[in-house]
């Protein structure tokens, strides 16, 4: 296949930059352009004139969408997700779960684990498990269920690791917990810590991100807020240039005003674009469930119907993405780097994702001026 004339985002000199061209795709995968009409099916051509073209977008932290969650889903569940998924232009996905039992999340993470080698998926691709919870702080539960929190237990880690078949790539943690500070240290090289749902102070994250910790998961949410004389978590983050952090763009979790200072603050090599969605995306308002608990949906407002508490979005990572585009004055190339190349540097899947390059998976959103989708390309085929 030949894409003809789009606005493509490719990185050149360290930088990302719109550039007009073409993008030839063999098979799978983006390939060099060439000059041997037998390698290519030259009738295969889609023209682009006046549309950008982006990598498929990659959500490293929901739980799920559709009418779904990735806690619960059999296979024919996480089917349905993924195709909404790559149907909205995310065509890599980590899905997240909760603080659950731990045969709960270790079945979850077993079923996620055989998902993500079953043969002719037509959705979104499953290249990791975000573990969120049970290793969370009571005092910043947000919609965790309190009845499964878990002090921070190497043990518990290896076997949802096992059940995962490696897969798992994220770990959230609050690094204020006993014995939090020893796992980090050990997990360190092995899977990104990521402070989250704590009531940690500025020393306390600190020294969590000297040890290893190097992510913040939805940041400013289930955490202390950002002060000038207490600046926590988020103003140790800051001073961490290892350090990346998530952020919602969903016009309802963080201000817009405080997703612009964030850009300024961290820049856009240090953002990613989460949407945090849960089974209510996508679907109507009513009553769901997230983590064993009630979920009321009005808009796009999902709270706890049990005492308010958000519980998660309802909105996929592309609507945040426009989002923080066309309502939160976030440059295009600055959303698209953190809604594509951050999370797949982030979770280690940068060599084949993430990016419109030869050797890459031909992942490939086309949208228009107005940032409508236009075309899905996955894996090399439109959907």
């Amino acid at each position: 296949m030949i894409i003809k004339n789009a606005k493509i985002f490719r990185e050149f000199r360290g930088n990302y930059v719109f550039e007009t061209g073409d993008i030839t795709i063999s098979g799978e995968f983006f390939a060099e352009a060439s000059s041997d009409g037998d390698m290519f099916d030259m009738l295969d051509m889609l023209d682009a004139t006046g549309c950008y073209a982006i990598p498929g977008l990659i959500d490293i932290h929901f739980h799920g969408c559709a009418g779904y969650d990735f806690s619960y889903a059999n296979e024919s569940g996480i089917s349905i997700m993924a195709e909404y998924q790559a149907k909205n232009g995310i065509t890599s996905i980590c899905p997240a779960t909760m603080t659950l039992p731990e045969e709960q999340i270790e079945a979850a993470c077993g079923r996620m684990a055989g998902y993500s080698c079953y043969p002719g998926k037509k959705g979104a691709a499953l290249v990791g498990i975000n573990l969120e919870g049970p290793f969370v702080s009571p005092r910043r539960l947000g919609a965790q269920n309190p009845s499964y929190v878990r002090a921070p237990d190497i043990g518990l880690f290896r076997r949802l690791q096992k059940a995962a078949d490696g897969l798992a790539k994220l770990l959230s943690i609050a690094p204020e917990l006993e014995g939090a500070p020893e796992l980090i240290d050990l997990l360190g090289d092995e899977i990104v810590c990521s402070i989250a749902h704590t009531e940690a102070d500025y020393k306390t994250a600190l020294e969590a991100f000297a040890k290893g910790a190097r992510q913040v998961t939805h940041l400013y949410n289930a955490m202390p807020p950002f002060s000038h004389r207490e600046p926590g978590v988020i103003g140790a983050a800051l001073d961490s240039p290892d350090c990346r952090v998530e952020l919602i763009c969903d016009n309802f979790h963080v201000h817009s005003s405080v997703v612009r200072a964030t850009m300024s603050m961290f820049g856009d090599d240090r953002v990613i674009l989460v949407s945090d969605s849960m089974m209510a995306t996508g679907m109507k308002d009513g009553l769901y469930e997230l983590g064993g608990l009630a979920v009321q949906v009005n808009g796009n407002a999902a709270r706890l119907a049990k005492g308010g508490a958000i519980a998660g979005s309802v909105t996929n990572l592309m609507d945040c993405m426009r989002t923080a585009v066309k309502d939160m004055g976030i440059p295009l190339l600055s959303a698209v780097k953190c809604a594509t190349v951050n999370p797949a540097k982030a979770i280690g899947v940068f060599d084949r994702r993430g990016g419109i390059a030869p050797g890459k998976y031909a992942d490939l959103v086309l949208l228009d001026e107005s940032l409508n989708i236009r075309h899905v390309i996955l894996r090399g085929k439109k959907i």
